[in-house]
């Protein structure tokens, strides 16, 4: 396996991860070292691949092309330090993450075959027409181009072109669930397939004790990028606080200090770091920034969720949650206590909506997730 330093790439399929070593299978999973004890506790050995990506402080630039940049001189960068760990002990299948392009670029090289794993939504049919058009008229876009083609000219791939090697996988698996996927319809099932989120549903669950006195639990968290947002938590603070029957769980990342949340309510607690998954199986309703790993999660729990996103496909995402009618999208800057309030009240008290979160709860679970994904990725070694 082959992957990038960020978070929201590397939970989503660690358990299939783990769930292959338990087979019996030697996997290998080159990462930049800040992963390598979460990738070590699967039972995975991990190789070293420093990135040059600013996963760190997440100082991405706003100008998507030279996000689109960074990808690449990273891959470039990552390439001869996947050859010297993998030239004498090349792999029966390389597993990569859709920002780890150097991965491919060494299986192509070896002649070997290769699986994608995609964390978010896998482009589909006109993708590149209705979606790669627009990008491609963005001031630096043909540079970039250019510079891509370049690369893979002379770095031992045998797929030529930016759009082929950066569009879509001759083999992917999905770990989103299929009801979260744009124009699901026309994807191509020959190529991807959805196996829902991969998780242990028996792993984690008891991290988080629901407090006896507790009716209804609320998790709210905006995942581990973008939590710089003193003020929303304020205004969740002032939504829920000592709201009666509710227990509310605030996660504010590493960068925002309780203090200047000020008095905290009876009834929240406040960390920098949470067991999502943990407290979503036992919760009643989550504020989310609508990452895919967290749109999943709570799909899988079956909680009506309040979107409030930040950035890249998280606008995509929370309009998807209104769409299946599950969720509410309140953007950052409309995010007052009194907004905030009544989407909650409007998502618990809709018989409907607790209806279609059960049906779309069975739907992600009958995917198969971890076991199917690994069932599937053994077939491709054979």
């Amino acid at each position: 396996m082959a992957g990038i330093p960020a978070v929201s790439h590397v939970l989503p399929s660690l358990e299939i991860i783990r769930e292959l070593v338990s087979r019996g299978h030697r996997v290998t999973y080159s990462n930049d070292p800040v992963m390598a004890d979460m990738i070590a506790a699967t039972g995975a050995e991990p190789v070293v691949c420093t990135s040059t990506l600013p996963v760190a402080d997440h100082s991405w630039p706003e100008d998507p092309i030279a996000a689109m940049d960074l990808f690449l001189d990273n891959a470039v960068q990552a390439l001869p330090q996947l050859h010297d760990a993998y030239r004498d002990d090349p792999a029966d299948l390389y597993l990569y993450d859709i920002g780890a392009y150097a991965a491919r670029a060494l299986a192509e090289a070896q002649g070997r075959p290769l699986l994608q794993l995609s964390p978010t939504f896998v482009a589909w049919e006109g993708y590149e027409q209705e979606v790669g058009a627009q990008t491609r008229q963005l001031p630096g876009a043909e540079a970039h181009r250019e510079k891509f083609d370049r690369w893979l000219a002379r770095c031992g791939a045998t797929t030529t072109g930016v759009d082929a090697f950066a569009g879509r996988p001759d083999r992917a698996l999905a770990l989103i669930t299929a009801a979260m996927q744009p124009f699901v319809d026309r994807v191509d099932t020959g190529t991807v397939t959805f196996v829902g989120p991969c998780f242990d549903p028996a792993a984690d669950t008891k991290e988080w004790t629901r407090p006896a006195h507790a009716e209804n639990v609320l998790l709210i968290s905006l995942g581990s990028a973008f939590t710089r947002q003193p003020e929303f938590y304020r205004q969740c603070l002032a939504a829920f606080g000592d709201l009666p029957g509710w227990h509310v769980v605030l996660q504010i990342g590493k960068h925002t200090d309780p203090a200047v949340l000020g008095t905290i309510p009876g009834n929240a607690e406040v960390h920098p770091w949470v067991p999502q998954r943990a407290i979503l199986e036992q919760a009643d309703a989550f504020v989310t920034h609508a990452g895919m790993g967290g749109c999943g999660e709570g799909l899988l729990a079956g909680v009506p969720m309040i979107a409030v996103p930040q950035a890249a496909e998280q606008f995509m995402n929370a309009d998807r949650l209104v769409e299946l009618g599950v969720g509410r999208r309140i953007d950052t800057a409309d995010a007052t206590a009194e907004a905030l309030r009544t989407a909650l009240d409007e998502l618990v008290a809709d018989p409907e909506r607790s209806q279609r979160s059960a049906q779309l709860r069975a739907a992600a679970r009958a995917e198969g997730g971890t076991m199917r994904a690994a069932d599937l990725i053994e077939a491709a070694l054979a």
